[in-house]
């Protein structure tokens, strides 16, 4: 059960990615689940989903983590006992995690059309009609949704809205990173981003800038 990718952002930041192949049989070996995490993954029907729950714990482990090390508060943003930052993304047949000692998101999206009709919801999309072709436009659409859902993750309040309150710098994809801010109850942060594409996947990982 290998670890597909990992990123070293800086000595006290990763990011780790699971490309889930295995049964959830076979991810469920050498893993020791909380009682409440047991009953939580046995309550879900989806069996990707299973096995997304799963392949996060190996990736804890590769981390240096337990599964009784994380737990989530009241607004389900997930904490380690430890103090450090964490944030968790699944998509399909891929998982990540990142974590620092700083605050973090993470999100993995799979590129697809779908984007395409609800785009005006997240951005506006009239500030892409110059790119080439319709798989720039997904791949950008994508990269940016993934910006939005990984800052989200990582600032936790309720009631901000990715069209409104949600602005990604423009970037080239060749730079594979952007910057980006929240404006929110008068006041505004910055965020750094970065962003990696594979198997048709994108995932984008932020970190709060440091001013």
């Amino acid at each position: 059960m290998p670890l597909y990718k990992r990123i070293t952002i800086n000595k006290a930041t990763n990011v780790l990615i699971w490309k889930i192949e295995e049964s959830f049989e076979e991810l469920s070996k050498g893993i020791t689940l909380t009682p409440l995490c047991s009953e939580r993954v046995q309550g879900m029907k989806s069996d990707i989903h299973r096995r997304g729950f799963m392949s996060v714990r190996h990736l804890l482990a590769e981390a240096g983590y337990e599964d009784s090390d994380l737990f989530y508060d009241e607004a389900g943003k997930p904490h380690l006992r430890d103090g450090k930052y964490i944030s968790i993304t699944h998509s399909f047949n891929f998982s990540g995690i990142i974590v620092s000692d700083r605050e973090v998101g993470i999100d993995i999206e799979k590129q697809r059309e779908k984007i395409l009709l609800i785009a005006h919801k997240f951005t506006p999309i009239e500030e892409y009609r110059t790119l080439a072709n319709t798989d720039a436009l997904i791949r950008k659409l994508t990269i940016v949704w993934g910006a939005k859902e990984a800052v989200y993750k990582l600032y936790a309040q309720p009631k901000v809205s990715f069209l409104q309150h949600i602005n990604i710098t423009d970037f080239d994809f060749d730079e594979q990173k952007t910057t980006g801010k929240i404006t929110f109850n008068g006041q505004t942060s910055w965020y750094e981003f970065e962003f990696t594409e594979f198997e048709g996947f994108t995932c984008v990982y932020t970190l709060r800038k440091v001013s």
